[in-house]
């Protein structure tokens, strides 16, 4: 007799990871790897960056999938609290997150 598990396959094999609000207190740690790199980027940025402009940073191939993955990424991390869009398609890392970025956690850490 098979069991319930083996009976139904897995749809696809990848599970979302969350992409939880920012709090007093939070770091980028709780963040999944690829939404660290974005934080990241934008951080050594110091300034606003269009997705376009992440894409090439992030050693992506600058095609239009690619470039709209990423801006859905983006639009999350701003309605989640770690981005901000203050212009249309211009995104900056929050006033929060700059200052998190520049104190280090651990001694000898640089992030």
């Amino acid at each position: 007799m098979m069991a319930a598990s083996e009976a139904c396959p897995k749809s696809s094999g990848t599970a979302l990871a969350p992409v939880p609000a920012w709090q007093p207190g939070t770091d980028a740690s709780v963040l999944p790897q690829a939404y660290r790199d974005v934080l990241e980027v934008l951080v050594d940025a110091g300034r606003p960056l269009r997705a376009r402009q992440l894409v090439v940073l992030l050693g992506l191939p600058a095609e239009a999938a690619k470039i709209e993955g990423l801006r859905s990424k983006l639009k999350r991390l701003v309605t989640r609290g770690w981005l901000t869009e203050d212009s249309p398609g211009m995104f900056a890392v929050t006033r929060q997150i700059t200052g998190q970025a520049a104190e280090p956690k651990e001694p000898g850490s640089l992030r």
